[in-house]
């Protein structure tokens, strides 16, 4: 092992990564979509995009907007399902990138839903004899047997969405938060009492681009989910609430750019920083921000970047 990977090398709820950067659910595919785009053997692991139980065709064209500050999205979580991607992309990721770390981004739309989604992929992974680390519960999701509330923000829906899966694996669990609860430790707190192993903050706030030529929103769903450098400053505040309501790792995730914007993260209290719209803007960044991080280290005498983790001083 070298100097550079000695310092940024972490264990994380019993997953040994090569450093804490990894590609945030949604910019990932299922890694083969990024085989000649991003260097995926240079990261600490990829977060899938969404596995629901069934196909989904997502929302309609166009789907992403940019601004100024970052972009809008409305994909809709689209995706092949359940049965697609445990017959196609576990085994691929299974047999490629063997030092990275693969977590799969579950979604549902009722509280049985995430287990399900849970168990097939437990049963793919068992199948192929690895591919799968761990999982992020992305509850988010309107939970439509509730009126359409998102899981995250009705405490017993949360409860209910984390104790099911939690029987369905024994692997790491991380349970991915908005950034829109108006207690996000409070949710927190109840994902770890319900057996999650880390959480994940955060996911996009809701927005509204408008093209003014045609008066009309800048993306077909209407409404859609803002990312990239402008929710940084959420992201990271998030992060340090978290950390302090629970002692489960963080994954800060959020408008990461720099290596800078990661030790942002870090300091807050996050264990892994994931990459999203950062690495859809620029593909090279991912590996960059690991350069960078390991030249920031050397700078500032830091022998092991995850010693910085929760050192942010408050001002008194």
């Amino acid at each position: 092992m070298s100097e550079a990977s000695g310092r940024l090398t972490i264990s994380v709820a019993h997953l040994q990564f090569r450093n804490p950067i990894l590609l945030a659910a949604g910019t990932a595919g299922y890694g083969a979509e990024l085989e000649h785009v991003v260097d995926l053997d240079a990261i600490g692991g990829i977060v899938t995009k969404a596995v629901s139980l069934e196909p989904r065709a997502g929302a309609a064209e166009p789907r992403v907007a940019e601004f100024d500050g970052g972009m809008l999205n409305a994909v809709g979580l689209a995706n092949p399902g359940l049965a697609e991607v445990s017959r196609q992309h576990v085994p691929w990721l299974a047999s490629h990138y063997g030092g990275t770390r693969k977590l799969y981004n579950v979604v549902g739309f009722a509280v049985d839903e995430f287990a399900r989604v849970v168990s097939g992929l437990e049963s793919a992974a068992a199948s192929h004899g690895a591919g799968v680390d761990g999982f992020e519960l992305n509850v988010s999701c309107p939970n439509v047997k509730q009126g359409g509330t998102e899981f995250g923000a009705d405490p017993a829906s949360l409860r209910s969405v984390v104790s099911l899966a939690r029987k369905e694996t024994r692997r790491p669990m991380f349970v991915k938060l908005s950034p829109t609860l108006t207690d996000v430790g409070a949710a927190a707190r109840i994902a770890a009492d319900a057996g999650a192993d880390g959480i994940t903050v955060v996911n996009t706030i809701p927005g509204l681009v408008i093209d003014v030529e045609r008066r009309r929103p800048a993306v077909g769903f209407g409404t859609g989910g803002v990312s990239g450098p402008a929710i940084l400053p959420v992201g990271v505040l998030a992060t340090w609430k978290v950390s302090r309501a629970v002692s489960l790792p963080v994954i800060g995730v959020g408008g990461v750019t720099r290596a800078t914007d990661a030790i942002q993260y870090i300091l807050a209290g996050a264990s892994l920083v994931a990459v999203g719209t950062g690495a859809m803007r620029d593909p090279d960044a991912p590996g960059r921000i690991v350069r960078d991080l390991d030249r920031w280290c050397q700078r500032h005498s830091v022998s092991k970047l995850s010693d910085l983790r929760g050192t942010l001083q408050w001002p008194s």
